[in-house]
C-alpha cells in the first residue's frame, strides 16, 4: 500500500466550522484513490475555525503526480448542512513529495469541489484530461455565477445580484466586515453625535454653529483644514494632495472662454501671463464635465453646480496660488473673473463654489468610476475568464477582495433613488449619470497608468506634490514585482497571444468596463508581455493605490463642510461687491444635507478591522519558489517607501499618508 498524508486546514473566519463529514479523493497522473472519509480522530474539532488536521488516504499503487483533489461534505443525520471554509490542503506522497491545494472558498452544499494542485498553469499548458475538464467545468460555473448587468446606459457594466446575499459566498463580506460595515452605517450619525440634526430642513445661522457639530469628531487633518480652509495656498494645496489630485494641469495656452488679462492677476505688472505660462509656472482646473447640468432639487429647493475654470500660478516660494476664477464655462457680464484682490467675500465664495464642484468630479468621476467601477469590470472579467490554477488569477484575486459586495452598497445606499448622494448631493440624480457617461467617454487609458498622466498634465516637476511623489515610486515597485512574476510564467510573447483565457479575460474589460470604446485606448487583446504587465501593473495600483489616494481623505477634507460642500442653494454672485458673510451662510447646505455628508464621508474613510494592506497576502495562491520570493522582494520594498514617507511627513504640518503601503488597502473594499 502507498500512504499519502493529508493536513486539511480550516480558514481562521467566524463561522469557517463545520460538523458534517468531509470526504477527499485524490487524483494523479497515474490513477485516482477511493474516495476517504476523514475520520474525525480530534471529534468535533476537525474541522472548525483554524483548525489543522491531518489523515492517511491509502491506495492500492502510487498515483504518480497528483493533479486534483475532490472534496465534499455531508451533513449528519442529526445535524443540518453548514458551511465550511477550508484555506488549504497539504498531501506528502511516500515518495517525499509535497502537493498544495490553495483552496479559500466556502463550501455550502453537499457536491462534489475540484481544486488544483497548487503550480500554476496556463490553458495552453494544462495537458491532462482531468484537469483539462475540471478548468472547463469550473469556468462554466463562475460563468452561470458572475452574469454581467447593466445598472445604467453608458457606465460601466456590473456583476448581476438580486441582493448582497446572492453574491457567490467567495466574494462576500465576511462577518466582520459585515458587522462592522452595518453598524457604522446605521450608526454613523450617533457617532458623530449627529442624529438630532438628520432631519433639520434650516439654514445655518452662523459658523460657530458648523463648529459645534463639527467638532464632535475630527482627525488631525480635518482639524488643520477648519483652521485654513480660508486661505489660498491651502486651496491650491488640496489640488496636489487632497483627494482630487486628478484635474490640475499645467497651462501651455490659455482656454479661449477664460478671458484673464494680466491687468487682473498681475496688477503691478510684476510679470506677465505669457511669461508664467512659458517658465511653466501657471496651472489650470477646469470643470468642463459639470456644464450644462439640471442640478438637484433638495428640501424642495433648487440646488446650484458650477462649472469652474481655475487659474493657479506657482510662487517663487513653491506655492501653488489661485489667482483667477471664472464659474461658468462662457464669459459673460454676469459671469466675472473673480480675483484674490477682490473682496473677502467675492473671493472667498468663488472658492467655495470650486470646492462644491470639485466634490461632485472627486465623487463621480475620480472615485466612484475610476476606481470603484472599474475594479468591479477588472474583478468580474477576472472571476469569469480565469480559473483559480491560472497564474493571473493568483495574482490578482487578493486585489479583488469585497469590490463587489461594496459597490453593491454603494449602489444600493448611495447613488440609488434614494441613496444619500442621489438625495443630498447638487450632482445626485439625473446630472450624476450625465457626468459617469462624459466622464466614461473621455477617459483614456494613460490616464489611468500616473507616469504617463503626470506627464500629460505636466507635473513632474511640480513641488510638494506628494501623490505624484510616493504613486510613481509604488507604481515602480508594483511594475517589478508584476514583471517578475508574468515574466516567470510568460517566456515570450506568443504565450501571451495563445493564452484564450487571458485574451478573454481583458476582451470583457474592453466591452463591458469601456464599452468598446477604442478611443480610450484600452487595449483589446494582449500580444507582448510587457504589454500585459503594464495593464497588470495598472489594475493593481488602481484597487489599491489610487483607490486610497481619493478615498481614504473625504473626512479629512470634507468634514468640515465649507471646505467640501457637497451642494450649494443659492447662485453665484453675477456682479463683485454683493457677497457678505450672510450671503455665505444663505448659500450652504441645509443642515441636513450637510451632516448626512459628514456621516458618509466618516464611513467611507473608516477602516475595517480585517483590513488586508497592499503586498500583504494571507490566502497563499503561489506555490511556486520564485513568486513566491518575488512577494518577499514586493514586502521589503514596500517597507522600505513606507519607512521613507513616514520620515518625510514627520516634518509636515499636514502629512501626505494616503499611499504609505501599511494604509493602503489591497483591493477596492469600502
Amino acid at each position: 500500500m502507498v500512504n499519502y498524508e493529508v493536513t486539511v486546514s480550516t480558514g481562521n473566519l467566524v463561522n469557517a466550522n463545520t460538523l458534517n463529514n468531509v470526504y477527499i479523493k485524490l487524483v494523479g497522473t497515474g490513477g485516482e484513490s477511493e474516495r476517504k472519509w476523514l475520520m474525525r480522530f480530534k471529534g468535533p474539532s476537525a474541522f472548525i475555525r483554524g483548525a489543522v488536521s491531518t489523515f492517511t488516504v491509502s491506495c492500492p499503487l502510487s498515483l504518480g503526480r497528483l493533479v486534483l483533489i475532490e472534496l465534499d461534505k455531508q451533513s449528519l443525520l442529526l445535524f443540518p448542512e453548514d458551511s465550511w471554509f477550508p484555506s488549504k490542503v497539504e498531501v506528502k506522497s511516500s515518495e517525499g513529495e509535497t502537493y498544495y491545494f490553495p483552496i479559500y472558498r466556502w463550501i455550502t452544499d453537499s457536491s462534489v469541489h475540484f481544486f488544483r494542485e497548487g503550480t500554476a498553469l496556463k490553458v495552453f499548458e494544462d495537458n491532462h484530461h482531468l484537469g483539462a475538464y475540471s478548468r472547463e467545468q469550473e469556468l462554466k460555473q463562475r460563468a452561470k455565477e458572475y452574469c454581467w448587468d447593466v445598472y445604467a446606459e453608458g457606465i460601466p457594466h456590473c456583476i448581476k445580484a438580486e441582493n448582497p446575499l446572492a453574491l457567490p459566498c467567495e466574494v462576500r463580506f465576511s462577518f466582520t466586515k459585515s458587522t462592522e460595515f452595518l453598524y457604522t452605517a446605521s450608526t454613523g450619525l450617533a457617532e458623530l453625535n449627529l442624529k438630532q440634526l438628520a432631519n433639520c430642513k434650516e439654514k445655518w445661522t452662523d459658523i460657530d454653529a458648523i463648529n459645534r457639530v463639527f467638532c464632535c469628531k475630527q482627525t488631525e487633518i480635518s482639524e488643520y483644514v477648519e483652521q485654513h480652509w480660508k486661505e489660498d495656498a491651502f486651496f491650491g494645496y488640496q489640488f496636489l494632495n487632497g483627494v482630487n489630485p486628478m484635474l490640475v494641469k499645467r497651462c501651455s495656452v490659455l482656454p479661449g472662454n477664460f478671458p484673464v488679462t494680466d491687468d487682473m492677476v498681475f496688477p503691478e505688472g510684476q510679470c506677465s501671463l505669457a511669461d508664467e505660462i512659458k517658465k511653466g509656472n501657471i496651472f489650470l482646473c477646469d470643470y468642463k464635465r459639470l456644464d450644462g447640468l439640471k442640478p438637484n432639487t433638495i428640501n424642495g429647493k433648487k440646488q446650484y453646480l458650477m462649472a469652474p475654470l481655475v487659474l493657479l500660478h506657482k510662487t517663487r516660494d513653491d506655492n501653488l496660488m489661485p489667482i483667477a476664477i471664472q464659474l461658468k464655462q462662457t464669459p459673460a457680464d454676469d459671469n466675472p473673473i473673480f480675483l484674490p484682490t477682490d473682496s473677502e467675500y467675492d473671493w472667498l465664495m468663488a472658492k467655495i463654489f470650486v470646492r462644491s464642484a470639485d466634490f461632485s468630479e472627486h465623487q463621480l468621476n475620480v472615485h466612484l468610476l475610476r476606481t470603484h467601477l472599474l475594479a468591479e469590470v477588472f474583478a468580474v472579467s477576472l472571476l469569469r475568464n480565469m480559473p483559480m490554477v491560472h497564474p493571473l488569477y493568483k495574482l490578482l484575486i487578493p486585489h479583488t477582495r469585497y469590490t463587489l459586495q461594496i459597490n453593491y452598497l454603494a449602489r444600493l445606499l448611495l447613488i440609488s433613488k434614494t441613496g444619500v448622494f442621489t438625495t443630498f448631493a447638487a450632482s445626485g440624480g439625473e446630472a450624476m449619470f450625465t457626468i459617469l457617461k462624459r466622464s466614461l467617454s473621455s477617459l483614456t487609458y494613460s490616464s489611468l497608468c500616473i507616469p504617463e498622466d503626470i506627464a500629460e498634465r505636466g507635473l513632474e516637476d511640480v513641488p510638494n506634490f506628494f501623490y505624484r511623489d510616493d504613486g510613481l515610486r509604488l507604481w515602480e515597485i508594483i511594475y517589478r514585482f508584476v514583471d517578475g512574476i508574468l515574466s516567470y510564467y510568460y517566456k515570450k510573447d506568443t504565450e501571451v497571444q495563445q493564452d484564450t483565457e487571458l485574451q478573454k479575460w481583458i476582451g470583457d474589460i474592453f466591452k463591458h468596463g469601456f464599452l468598446s470604446q477604442a478611443g480610450t485606448g484600452i487595449p483589446q487583446r494582449f500580444d507582448t508581455v510587457p504589454e500585459l504587465v503594464k495593464f497588470v501593473t495598472m489594475v493593481i495600483f488602481t484597487g489599491s493605490c489610487q483607490h486610497s489616494a481619493v478615498n481614504s481623505g473625504q473626512y479629512d477634507y470634507g468634514g468640515w463642510m465649507p471646505n467640501t460642500p457637497i451642494t450649494l442653494q443659492q447662485p453665484p454672485p453675477t456682479t463683485k461687491g454683493t457677497t457678505s458673510e450672510e450671503t455665505m451662510l444663505q448659500t450652504f447646505p441645509d443642515v441636513n444635507s450637510t451632516v448626512q455628508g459628514m456621516a458618509t464621508m466618516w464611513l467611507l474613510s473608516k477602516q475595517s478591522s480585517d483590513f488586508v494592506p497592499l503586498g500583504c497576502y494571507p490566502e497563499e495562491h503561489f506555490s511556486d519558489k520564485i513568486p513566491c520570493q518575488l512577494i518577499k522582494d514586493f514586502q521589503g520594498e514596500l517597507q522600505m517607501i513606507s519607512a521613507d514617507i513616514k520620515a518625510r511627513n514627520s516634518t509636515m504640518n499636514v502629512p501626505y499618508t494616503y499611499m504609505d503601503p501599511p494604509l493602503v488597502e489591497n483591493s477596492v473594499a469600502i
